[in-house]
């Protein structure tokens, strides 16, 4: 019984990263600052529900991984797979914390409990980014082109409004997602 839970919770984790790496890749809006807005982070977040930290951690920092790699954004790759695996981490277990009340009268439903762990795990997404921006453009690039710290957190704050619209439709998505697969026979996500 252990062995087809292992293998269900596997082909879960690799079609979670399959819709994470299409949802990223497929549809791509630019931004100003050279990186570009999708709606990846709803699977980065239903990875995390569905799976929970561990799984849905891996699930999603390679579904994300993967899109940076083949989409020509590779120096991104490192930091993405970290930040959408913590991002997907921190949505599952604040998601779990909300779900292991005791009390049936202070337990959270299924809507306002996605969208608390998702604004969670999002903060993680946008932090990370911000973070892991500055060290690219003051890092990678200290070679070829000399760049102030003070320059680079302003760069990189100029993103931080591009990654709340990723985070908020991220967050809506995988709310109406959620219900839809949780919906399903038991068989099918056990």
């Amino acid at each position: 019984m252990k062995s087809i839970k292992n293998t269900r919770t596997l082909v879960l984790s690799a079609l979670l990263a399959a819709l994470t790496y299409i949802a990223t890749s497929v549809i791509k809006i630019p931004t100003p600052t050279m990186g570009y807005v999708h709606i990846g982070d709803s699977f980065v977040l239903l990875s995390g529900f569905l799976l929970g930290p561990v799984a849905g951690g891996l699930s999603a920092g390679i579904g994300s991984m993967l899109s940076d790699l083949l989409g020509g954004y590779a120096t991104w790759a490192p930091g993405t797979f970290t930040i959408k695996l913590a991002t997907a981490m921190t949505a599952a277990l604040v998601f779990r914390a909300l779900s292991r009340s005791s009390d049936n009268k202070n337990r959270l439903h299924l809507f306002p409990k996605t969208i608390l762990a998702g604004i969670a795990g999002e903060a993680v997404m946008i932090f990370g980014y911000f973070l892991y921006n500055i060290l690219m453009l003051t890092i990678v690039n200290a070679g070829s082109e000399s760049i102030t710290l003070s320059a680079a957190i302003a760069e990189s704050l100029a993103e931080i409004p591009f990654n709340v619209a990723q985070a908020v439709v991220g967050i809506g998505l995988s709310t109406v997602l959620l219900p839809v697969t949780i919906g399903l026979p038991k068989k099918q996500l056990s």
